[in-house]
C-alpha cells in the first residue's frame, strides 16, 4: 500500500529548471553547447579609404548610407525609413547649429544654449539608436567590440563606424555569395549488371560476318 501511494512525480529544483537559452531565438540550448568565440571584424574604425564608394557617402550623404546598413541588417527594413530619420535628426541638428553659430548676435544668449544642450542631448540618442544597430551587426557576425561600446564608438566617431559596418556586411555578404556558387563534380554512374545478362553470349564477329557473306545462287 505504501508503494502504490507514492507519488510518480519527481521535484526538480530551481538549478534544474534554470536552461540555457539563445539570445536571438530563445530555443534551449544543451549542456556542450559552446558559444562562438568573438571573431574580429574584417577592417579597422579608420579604414574608411579601403572602399571609396562608401567613404564618399558617408561623407556627404551619411543618412543614405545609414539606411542601407540596416536594409542589409534586415531586409524587412526598407532604407528609406531609417535614411529619413537619420536626415531629420543628424544632418538637421548639424544644420540648426551651424545656423545658431552664424546668427549668434541676433539670438538671445539664453536660447543659443537651449539650442545647443537639445542638440547634444539628442546627439547622444542617435548614437544610442545607431549603436542598437551595430550592436545588432555584432550578435549576427559575433563580431567584438571595436575599438569600445557600440553607442560609445557612434557617439564619438559616428561616420567612421557607418563606413566600418558597410564594409563588414558587404564582405560577408560577398563571402557567403562565393561559398553559394561554389561547383561540385557528380561522382561517375555506375552500372549493374544482372546475372542472366552475363549467361547471355554476345553475338561474335565471326557469325555477324556469315550472316552478311551468303549469296543466293539460282539452281
Amino acid at each position: 500500500m505504501e508503494e502504490r501511494n507514492q507519488s510518480r512525480y519527481v521535484k526538480l529544483k530551481k538549478d534544474q529548471l534554470a536552461v540555457r537559452k539563445c539570445i536571438e531565438c530563445g530555443q534551449p540550448l544543451p549542456e556542450s553547447y559552446a558559444p562562438p568565440a568573438d571573431e574580429p571584424w574584417m577592417t579597422g574604425i579608420f579604414g574608411c579609404a579601403e572602399d571609396r564608394e562608401s567613404c564618399l557617402t558617408g561623407l556627404f550623404c551619411p543618412c543614405v548610407l545609414f539606411g542601407r546598413n540596416v536594409e542589409s541588417l534586415s531586409e524587412e527594413t526598407p532604407w528609406t525609413g531609417p535614411c529619413i530619420c537619420h536626415a531629420i535628426f543628424v544632418e538637421g541638428g548639424i544644420a540648426l547649429a551651424t545656423a545658431t553659430a552664424l546668427f549668434n548676435g541676433m539670438i538671445d544668449p539664453g536660447t543659443s544654449f537651449l539650442i545647443f544642450e537639445g542638440l547634444f542631448f539628442t546627439w547622444w540618442m542617435c548614437g544610442i539608436y545607431t549603436g542598437q544597430v551595430r550592436q545588432n551587426l555584432q550578435k549576427k557576425y559575433h563580431l567584438k567590440n571595436s575599438p569600445c561600446d557600440p553607442c560609445c564608438v557612434h557617439c564619438c566617431m559616428h561616420w567612421c563606424a557607418l563606413c566600418q559596418e558597410h564594409r563588414e556586411m558587404k564582405g560577408r555578404l560577398s563571402d557567403s555569395v562565393a561559398s553559394e556558387m561554389t561547383i561540385v563534380n557528380p561522382p561517375p554512374i555506375q552500372e549493374m549488371k544482372s546475372n542472366d545478362d552475363k549467361e547471355i553470349p554476345e553475338p561474335s564477329s565471326a557469325n555477324s560476318n556469315e550472316h552478311t557473306d551468303l549469296e543466293m545462287q539460282a539452281l
